[in-house]
């Protein structure tokens, strides 16, 4: 009962934040999704006393579940080859590798800075420097590493209220991705540094987030059973379900690895996106697999991440981080200012037309998620033709040399490392990725200019570094 109140109070704040996005012209104008409007209201009410039928850590519990489901609905989801990748696959590659490392840079950076500055000044709010180590699970990777990695340290090392702090700095990257990357697209468009928006104007249904009856609208998919037999939501959805249970039984057997156990089997997420692979390739071997519909599948992804981010908001509550709220600020907006600042420098040097697009990307999905750098990216480019879109999904690859970072931040949070030694370990690996982009040729020359007019002249030099 206290799930379904929890998921009908979620949707009530999804509703209020979808017409507050309809009717208020500041905020329709800024852009920002209906989920974070509809989570910032949910964090007031669940904060004021006026709902007491469910308490903030069933907010969490969601968090936690819808994570592992969206995880699994992207392992589900075929990703086609695009007609850009086919025809510029360097290129993509290219943009690829340079955000990815780029991301790895920040995902880095954020716990060494987070770290270090609650030793300077946590010590004014009793705030311990450890739960800087959360800052990058919230804002590089989003509300469901957060709450996930944030209750490891919780449950297993005694790191009180992990899991709610993590939430906030989860909430704050959110705002904070949209009240910076907005104004910036914005920006961008006025400069003619987008080069694939036929308008300087944001109008239709980008800014007023909905479609009208007359317009043209995308599929959301095609059927794949005879309903009179089985729903073809239905059939997805028990798909998912096999697959939450195989990952619960991979966690499982994962769990009795000496040491390390407890916490890899913590990551439920990465099981269901592994079980979600596996279901899809024996579905394929079994012939099959078009019974899994792709653009169905990627709606039920959406359909999760939207119900994620407002969770997330309505698991915070005040009086946890009350007295923290001044250093959680602090810390916000540096390590905002720190990944605003290097998104744009290498991101005017990637090295293609495209690097505008890249940078608002990587910027949406260091504050957040891809979803959120996706948004970001569709202002400037609504029908996608960049590869920007299919960059930002390529970027996982690289991402995961990250695992040495993750492993040094758990380290650190168990005692097992000290805190400089552990920021140096933190910091180590950062020549290194910057070898690499020196090497792909993803660090090079600037294509475009924040400040000038010079960026057609500058995107010749980009397009030159592109084909040598």
């Amino acid at each position: 009962m206290n799930f379904m109140i929890a998921f009908g109070l979620a949707s009530i704040m999804l509703t209020i934040g979808l017409i507050i996005r309809t009717k208020v012209g500041l905020i329709r104008n800024m852009l920002v999704p209906a989920s974070v409007i509809g989570g910032i209201i949910g964090l007031i009410v669940m904060n004021t006393g006026l709902i007491t039928a469910v308490e903030s850590d069933m907010f969490i519990q969601i968090v936690t579940l819808l994570f592992t489901v969206t995880f699994i609905s992207v392992g589900l989801t075929s990703n086609p080859r695009s007609k850009n990748t086919a025809s510029d696959g360097k290129t993509v590659a290219r943009g690829a590798v340079g955000m990815g490392f780029t991301w790895n840079i920040l995902y880095a950076l954020a716990p060494a800075v987070g770290v270090v500055i609650l030793f300077l000044i946590g010590g004014y709010f009793g705030m311990d420097y450890v739960y800087g180590l959360l800052i990058p699970f919230a804002f590089a990777q989003g509300p469901g590493q957060a709450a996930t990695f944030g209750a490891i340290m919780d449950n297993q090392y005694g790191i009180a209220d992990a899991a709610t702090i993590g939430l906030t700095f989860a909430a704050i990257g959110f705002i904070l991705c949209f009240l910076v990357g907005v104004p910036l697209a914005r920006y961008g468009i006025k400069k003619g540094l987008a080069k694939n928006m036929e308008s300087r104007n944001i109008e239709g249904s980008v800014i007023r987030g909905y479609y009208k009856d007359e317009e043209e609208r995308p599929s959301l998919g095609k059927e794949t059973m005879y309903s009179g037999n089985l729903d073809t939501m239905t059939f997805h959805f028990a798909i998912i379900g096999i697959c939450f249970m195989l990952a619960l039984g991979l966690a499982e057997l994962f769990s009795y690895i000496p040491g390390i156990g407890p916490t890899i089997s913590g990551m439920l997420f990465i099981f269901g996106m592994v079980a979600g692979y596996l279901v899809k390739f024996i579905m394929k071997k079994l012939k099959v697999e078009h019974m899994l519909n792709n653009t169905f599948q990627s709606k039920i992804t959406g359909w999760s991440t939207d119900y994620l981010i407002v969770a997330s908001f309505m698991g915070v509550p005040f009086s946890v981080i009350g007295a923290w709220i001044v250093p959680i600020s602090i810390m916000s907006i540096i390590v905002m200012l720190l990944s605003l600042g290097i998104c744009i420098y290498f991101g005017q040097r990637f090295g293609a037309g495209n690097d505008f697009e890249r940078t608002l990307g990587l910027y949406g999905t260091s504050m957040g998620t891809v979803p959120s750098g996706i948004a970001l990216v569709r202002i400037v480019d609504p029908s996608l033709r960049s590869p920007t879109a299919v960059e930002l999904g390529l970027m996982n690859l690289p991402m995961m040399t990250s695992y040495v970072t993750l492993a040094t931040i758990m380290a650190i949070a168990s005692g097992a490392l000290s805190l400089w030694t552990g920021v140096l370990l933190l910091l180590a690996p950062i020549p290194v990725y910057l070898l690499v982009m020196k090497i792909s040729r993803a660090w090079g020359p600037k294509t475009y200019m924040i400040k000038t007019e010079h960026s057609k002249e500058l995107n010749n030099v980009g397009s030159a570094h592109q084909n040598f």
